[in-house]
């Protein structure tokens, strides 16, 4: 047996403290490299999901990963910059939840007969560890058949949970074999988000799988006109690269939160070289809790059909404005009409020779939403992104002659 005296112990005791507050340092270290702070962020909402119809839609809260912490104590003993620290760590955390979707789609061929053949290709993010993944509806639009290849090679067919256009986000599931741990990212804050910020795109353009881009924020806000000629508001600007196949991949925090779902480059010459635009996660996290619940989005209405003005019909009924929604008609059950707005009473056909529709004159002219002006379907509907059934809004309406204002309830 080895004999210690009391010396011996006292040494081995400051020896042991010098360790601790070597470590201590490290991952303080590690902490401010990441732009860390202590405070109740720290923990995001997941939405719940299973792998089923969801028995439950209360979030699941999953905290920052602390694995990007222990790698970044680590890189920060091999001389890295703040600047690697960060990229190298958010990487090598969550690229495995990052996965490469390709689709099939129905087409005929000379013998009109229907043939599978390749559709699009993009990217997507692994949010819950019973397979459901987050992308753009433009990724799987029109798919016959959807492949989700996870960063192990394995590849698995998915299904569709839910679309929706006006958000351009789609939900789809995989069944992962028992016994598979999926990685997931965790959801952020994108209402904190700030023009400068630094962030982070993992996806798979023109099909390099698991590509790590990096930029800034370089706007908030951004209303965008996607391939449907749906406006999506507030969107977040980025000089990030963000190329054909980036598409419905995670933009991400340097804590390797997810702020963002990338979903387009705005380019004027048709080329990837162009500013890229990526849907905020705080938009993202109602639309995929709604899809996963309820295979669709709700949101909050007038229940009724409303009419985008021209010039010719303004000129006709006499209206005073250009610009706004006509409302033509309105349902016995709208709680609109309940409160006050009017439809129209006298009906015309309205369009061209072979495509002739009845609308109804008379009525209140919508020029604005929440003090928002309002022109036309697409603005409409763009205001009413994040309004749920039962939300109140104010509209500005021209009656007659005169603007006033009425306080409505959505349908």
């Amino acid at each position: 047996m080895k004999l210690y005296s009391k010396h011996h112990l006292v040494f081995a005791a400051i020896g042991g403290a010098l360790v601790a507050i070597l470590v201590a340092v490290l991952v303080i270290s590690a902490l401010l490299f990441l732009g860390y702070t202590p405070a109740a962020s720290e923990q995001t909402a997941q939405t719940a999901v299973s792998s089923k119809a969801p028995q439950s839609t209360e979030p699941v809260i999953t905290p920052v990963d602390t694995a990007v912490l222990q790698t970044a104590a680590a890189l920060a003993q091999q001389g890295y910059t703040q600047d690697e620290t960060q990229n190298i760590s958010v990487y090598q955390t969550y690229n495995d939840a990052v996965v490469n979707i390709n689709t099939q789609v129905m087409a005929v061929n000379w013998f009109l007969e229907p043939v599978p053949q390749d559709g699009g290709s993009g990217s997507g993010s692994i949010i819950d560890d019973r397979g459901y993944v987050v992308t753009n509806v433009h990724v799987i639009e029109n798919a016959y058949k959807i492949y989700i290849s996870l960063s192990d090679g394995t590849q698995y067919e998915g299904k569709v949970i839910g679309t929706d256009a006006a958000s351009d986000i789609a939900v789809i599931k995989f069944d992962p074999p028992a016994g598979v741990q999926l990685k997931t990212i965790p959801f952020g804050n994108s209402d904190t988000l700030k023009v400068g910020q630094k962030v982070l795109a993992i996806g798979n353009p023109f099909g390099f799988e698991r590509t790590l881009t990096t930029g800034i924020v370089s706007g908030l806000g951004r209303p965008i006109k996607n391939s449907n000629n749906t406006i999506i508001r507030n969107m977040i600007q980025t000089d990030t690269a963000i190329n054909p196949g980036n598409s419905g991949g995670p933009l991400l925090d340097t804590s390797g939160r997810m702020i963002g779902i990338n979903t387009m480059i705005y380019s004027t010459s048709g080329s990837s070289a162009g500013v890229g635009f990526a849907v905020p996660i705080n938009t993202a996290k109602r639309v995929v809790q709604d899809l996963i619940t309820y295979g669709e989005v709700l949101r909050g209405s007038i229940d009724g059909n409303l009419v985008q003005l021209t010039s010719s019909i303004s000129r006709y009924a006499g209206i005073p404005v250009s610009q706004g929604l006509l409302v033509s008609e309105l349902s016995r059950k709208s709680k609109a009409l309940q409160e006050g707005l009017l439809a129209g009473t006298e009906a015309v056909q309205y369009g061209s020779r072979y495509n002739r529709t009845t609308i109804y004159l008379g009525g209140d002219v919508i020029t604005a939403i929440d003090g928002v002006s309002v022109a036309t379907l697409a603005d409409y509907y763009s205001l009413l992104e994040d309004k749920k059934p039962g939300d109140a809004i104010v509209l500005t309406i021209i009656r007659g002659k005169k603007e006033q204002q009425l306080r409505i309830t959505l349908d």
